[in-house]
């Protein structure tokens, strides 16, 4: 007998037309000892999946045995950490920990309750932060305490319900190290609801998807082959690694995809040129935004000279930004990554108009930067919509602005145009708060094109989504990019979502006083979309250099040129092998 069996398990909420059903005939057996991850889109019923095996709710049919007794309630035997960490704000890290050890074990004596919340706590690399209250804890550090309480109740099933989603992605990265060498330490039977694709692999020994969809069912599984402990470094050598990367990634896009079709949102661009330049043939765009698209520099640039951002504190002036000196292209796409503090957002705002410049310049197409304007475009992590008006309002906001001389028509000629071209042309009359924040953000992005910007500022655009509902919009950014190919700069902490959009990655050093460390070209075709990356022999080169460029500068280093440099030539010799192979079989 397995050591947990899900057998025809369907859930749904509501009743009659306001019935929705959830989860469809879900059948999964695990062994003892094994690890489990479920990958999904949001919404498709993970969170339902995990709440029935902790035995907070009942399915409507079917059952669940866990070793060889149905649940029918919660139990200390299977442990729960949740992707919002839950922690009482009033008690210490040690005081959350210890309420889950007491309440287990109350028959231990208060020595050895102590005992064993020392354990966790020091098993999650808390111990300096064990008098702490959870509001003087990063993100990251209050899934630490969510980890230590779940596990020092000692479970024999811990359920993890994307405990770390909420994270950016560099945080999500350590700590998935973290759980990994956990996990291994304490060979536990473990099911983790995740939508990262990478943290799947790093961590488990099967993947299982959740189709989208109502009525969600499992979808074929994917076994993962490689030996533990998992370095995820050497992983991106492997062969097998990048295959069944590209294998789960390509199933769940086509998943995607199928969702999008059958809720006709499919999303087809027509054969357009960039608004910078005149037409010739095919789809003309509306006029409006032509006249507004023209510009007496055609050359225009962007330029950052000695640019320095100084911040004043209790303890004396700070210097965030130190020296910063880039020269951008007119239709160059650049991304910014770099640990947090480094200073990117800094970058963006000065830059945006939004944060005043202490020393040097920034210059573009000809004019300094000294205030913000319809010239540049911005989109935030949070899509910063006014949620009483409909997606088709918010855009307005701006296209009245831009377009101060068009005509209505003109003007909806360009919203109706953009909001199409994100996939909302069915859903521009709804209001904002009406939408998903997927949907949102599409507005978002409709709303920055609409403008006709010099330059696109995206600051962390997708930060806030699930990694697959990040694909699509990463996809949909780049089929309106491409059509337009305005300049435009991006921070984000994603190394996949770096390389995908840029044409040249600049990596930052670790703050205060913040520089440029590197300077990567990508030399990738476009279009690009992620499925077309992945098939790129070159991609995990490029790959690799950031990751190693970002282990560099881990826990505030100092990297020194050599360092990076060798960093550089590694890349550089591991493309030239790969391409002496591709040259040898033909």
């Amino acid at each position: 007998m397995a050591f947990l069996e899900i057998s025809g398990v369907s859930k749904s909420y509501g009743e009659g037309a306001n019935r929705t059903d959830v989860l469809k005939d879900i059948n999964l057996k695990v062994e003892e000892g094994e690890f489990i991850a479920i990958v999904g889109f949001s919404g498709t019923g993970k969170t339902t999946l995990i709440s029935l095996l902790a035995g907070l709710m009942e399915p409507d049919t079917g059952g669940i045995v866990f070793k060889g007794k149905e649940i029918d309630g919660p139990s200390p035997d299977r442990g729960v950490v949740f992707q919002s960490y839950s922690l009482m704000p009033w008690l210490t890290v040690a005081g959350n920990v210890g309420l889950a050890v007491d309440s287990v074990f109350r028959k231990k004596s208060a020595t050895q309750r102590r005992a064993i919340g020392d354990r966790y706590i020091a098993m999650v690399g808390l111990e300096h932060a064990r008098d702490r209250k959870p509001a003087e804890l990063s993100g990251g550090m209050r899934q630490r305490v969510a980890v230590a309480r779940a596990l020092a109740m000692q479970p024999d099933l811990l359920l993890l319900d994307e405990p770390l989603s909420a994270l950016d992605a560099l945080t999500r990265a350590k700590l998935q190290d973290e759980f990994a060498a956990i996990c291994d330490e304490e060979k536990k039977t473990i099911v983790l609801i995740t939508n990262d694709v990478d943290e799947a692999i790093l961590l488990a020994d099967r993947i299982v998807p959740l189709k989208p969809g109502t009525s969600a069912t499992l979808g074929p599984e994917f076994k993962v082959p490689f030996k533990r402990p998992r370095d995820r470094a050497e992983l991106n050598h492997d062969e097998d690694f990048i295959s069944l990367r590209a294998e789960v990634t390509a199933y769940l896009m086509e998943a995607g995809a199928r969702r999008g079709a059958e809720a006709e949102r499919e999303i087809v661009l027509p054969n357009i040129v960039p608004i910078t330049r005149r037409t010739k043939g095919g789809e003309a765009l509306p006029e409006a935004y032509e006249r507004a698209a023209e510009t007496a520099t055609q050359d225009r640039y962007l330029e950052f000279s000695r640019l320095r951002k100084v911040y004043p504190t209790a303890k004396g002036p700070l210097t965030v930004v130190d020296g910063f000196d880039l020269k951008m292209q007119k239709g160059e796409f650049v991304t910014l990554i770099g640990h947090s503090g480094c200073g990117k957002s800094t970058v963006l705002s000065m830059v945006a108009g939004l944060n005043p410049i202490t020393d040097g310049a920034i210059i573009l197409d000809g004019t300094h930067v000294t205030k913000a304007g319809p010239d540049r475009a911005v989109v935030f992590q949070a899509p910063s919509l006014m949620p009483w008006l409909t997606a088709y309002e918010n855009v307005e906001l701006g296209v009245d602005k831009v377009y101060p001389d068009a005509s209505r028509s003109e003007k909806r000629d360009v919203i109706e145009y953009y909001l199409g071209k994100v996939g909302l042309g069915d859903a521009m009359q709804k209001a904002a708060a009406d939408l998903s924040n997927g949907m949102k953000q599409r507005v978002g992005i409709a709303r920055a094109f609409a403008l006709s910007p010099k330059l696109l500022l995206l600051d962390e655009p997708f930060g806030m989504l699930d990694s697959l509902t990040r694909w699509e919009l990463q996809d949909v950014l780049m089929d309106v990019w491409k059509r337009t190919r305005v300049t435009a700069i991006c921070v984000t902490h994603d190394v996949d979502e770096a390389i995908l959009l840029a044409d040249r990655v600049v990596m930052m050093s670790n703050g205060p006083n913040a520089r440029i460390g590197n300077i990567m070209e990508v030399d990738l075709p476009r279009p690009r979309s992620r499925r077309e990356l992945l098939a790129h022999p070159d991609y995990y080169a490029y790959r690799e250099e950031l990751l190693d460029f970002l282990e560099a500068y881990e826990g505030g280093a100092d990297p020194g040129p050599d360092q990076l440099k060798s960093i550089q030539e590694k890349r550089a010799v591991r493309m030239a092998r790969q391409k002496a192979a591709v040259e040898a079989a033909e």
